[in-house]
């Protein structure tokens, strides 16, 4: 079962990468879960540009530090739904992404299936790893996204218009490096991916 649909299982966007990687499941989950970001110097300059209205007011990031994802996200203020170790993960929080200076606010699995107060987006998103033959493991990255309110629709359209394309690039960078520290741990190049 996918995670997701425990949480978030209507919503506005809905965006999915995924490649098969020569590792076992759990070695090649442990990499995804483990993913740093900042190793990508493409992924580092789309969040530059991403935070730039913070760190002009003052506030944000100011060094990048050598940690998972998963950890920046916990810091911000995401929260873990659910975990099943080794095959799948869900973060959830509710935000106004469209706000210059983004918030994110983490409630518990419950209060995010449950959330509805007008002006917000509910987003969700799950790293996933399943066999895919032996030796092999398909690993997934989604973001789902769910308004609130119409009002909230209308603004997060065209916040994603502008940003979308860049968060969907942060998954293809993210499962490169993915891939790079597979590679660099000693295991076998990715096999070539239909996705």
């Amino acid at each position: 079962m996918n995670l997701l649909d425990r949480y978030l299982p209507a919503f506005d966007v809905r965006d999915c990468h995924e490649g098969v990687v020569a590792a076992g499941r759990e070695r090649a989950y442990a990499a995804l879960r483990g993913l740093d970001l900042e190793r990508s110097r493409p992924v580092r300059a789309l969040f530059f540009l991403r935070t730039l209205p913070e760190r002009l007011r003052g506030g944000g990031r100011r060094g990048a530090r050598a940690r998972a994802f998963i950890d920046s996200a916990l810091e911000q203020g995401w929260r873990i739904l659910e975990e099943e170790p080794g095959r799948q993960l869900v973060m959830g929080a509710v935000t106004r992404p469209w706000e210059p200076v983004v918030r994110f606010r983490g409630l518990s699995g419950a209060e995010f299936a449950a959330f509805a107060e007008p002006g917000f987006a509910r987003i969700a998103w799950s790293i996933a790893a399943a066999e895919a033959g032996p030796g092999r493991t398909r690993l997934a990255i989604e973001t789902r996204v769910q308004t609130t309110d119409p009002a909230s629709r209308r603004k997060f359209r065209r916040y994603w218009l502008v940003f979308g394309v860049g968060i969907r690039l942060i998954r293809v960078f993210g499962l490169a490096e993915v891939r790079r520290a597979l590679r660099k741990a000693g295991g076998p190049p990715f096999p070539a991916s239909p996705n």
